[in-house]
């Protein structure tokens, strides 16, 4: 008998042609239950995606879906053809945030390759840009990613180095609002916060204050929530053979946890409008506590509105180490030992009447 085996092992650096469109398997109808899932899983408290009756006073038809996990449902469908065999997920850029997910809608993603470098070692770097649409076919989300792949043929090189140009950030001009959104009736009381988008200012920083321990299993939940089959992540006996001996936790699960650690200092910003760039600094573990800070970039109006306006804001989340002395880069430029996440992104925030 001959065995034949009809599993695959997911795509490794050979694999990748520059240029390539990837379709991603299994589209997602996302429900009220994934919803109140990610708010147990990381204790978010954003009105907006908490109240259908606060969004329907907005315009909204009812709460939208929280952006982040649009962007891990997006996200874990391109990881079985893109970073099911990666070493690392390096970094993110020029993210978009397009028309509000709606329990209900059904995702779906293709990455296209925009990118390939040889690394040192056994390894390449991905570039793919990234799409999830919504069963219209209109755009929910687009970003850019890099990530380090194992190569099949650790000996073998191709001399490939093709890197995309980058932006530093996405322009205002770039974000849209929610068609019928309005943010003249902002219920600042219900939303928790009495901070309005006047009330910060660029290099203002942030304490968050609150610090939130990563559990083994809820980790591995909301990994499994996004769909997200990377192996690093569930697989102790294969972890067991890694540098750290440990499962890692996902990145983009640190990003949800800073994002609702946010909310004391940050309750007014009620969505990610834009991604401009993400590192994952070092990984975590179960068992860390992780704390964050924020930085004020940018305040930037948006054209033609007088009820909202835009903050580019820097999150940094640390593990194990409380943020009143906000801990960033030493004068060496590296950063402090604690710093896990590093991200850049735009968010918008109500006016004041």
């Amino acid at each position: 008998m001959i065995a034949v085996s009809k599993a695959g092992g997911g795509r490794f650096f050979e694999d990748f042609r520059l240029g390539e469109t990837i379709v991603h398997a299994t589209p997602r109808t996302v429900t009220a239950g994934d919803q109140a899932l990610y708010l147990a899983l990381t204790g978010s408290r954003f009105a907006l995606n908490c109240a259908d009756a606060f969004a329907q006073g907005l315009g909204l038809p009812a709460a939208p879906v929280d952006d982040w996990l649009v962007f891990h449902l997006v996200f874990g469908k391109s990881v079985p053809d893109v970073s099911l065999n990666a070493v690392a997920n390096l970094g993110y850029a020029e993210g978009v945030f397009g028309v509000p997910v709606y329990p209900g809608d059904t995702l779906s993603a293709r990455s296209t390759v925009i990118g390939l470098k040889e690394s040192s070692g056994p390894t390449g770097v991905v570039y793919v840009h990234t799409e999830g649409v919504n069963q219209r076919g209109e755009t929910v989300l687009a970003y850019k990613r890099w990530v380090l792949v194992n190569r099949r043929d650790p000996g073998a090189g191709s001399g490939v180095a093709e890197v995309p140009s980058l932006a530093e950030a996405v322009r205002p001009s770039a974000i849209a609002l929610p068609t019928g959104f309005s943010a003249r009736a902002w219920d600042f009381v219900a939303a928790g916060s009495p901070h309005a988008w006047e009330d910060y200012a660029p290099g203002e920083r942030i304490d968050h204050l609150d610090g939130m321990t990563l559990e083994e299993a809820e980790h591995q939940m909301a990994t499994r929530l996004y769909q997200n089959t990377a192996r690093v992540h569930f697989d102790q006996r294969a972890a067991a053979g890694n540098r750290f001996g440990r499962r890692i936790v996902y990145g983009g699960h640190v990003i949800s946890l800073a994002r609702a650690l946010s909310f004391n200092g940050l309750g007014g910003a009620f969505r990610i409008a834009a991604l401009n760039a993400g590192r994952h600094v070092s990984p975590t573990f179960a068992g860390h506590t992780l704390y964050a800070w924020s930085e004020v970039l940018e305040s930037a109006a948006v054209q033609g509105r007088d009820d909202v306006g835009l903050l580019r804001l820097r999150t940094v989340a640390t593990k194990d180490r409380p943020c009143a002395d906000f801990p960033d880069k030493g004068a060496d430029g590296k950063p402090d030992p604690s710093v896990v996440l590093d991200l850049d992104y735009w968010a918008l925030l109500p006016r004041r009447p």
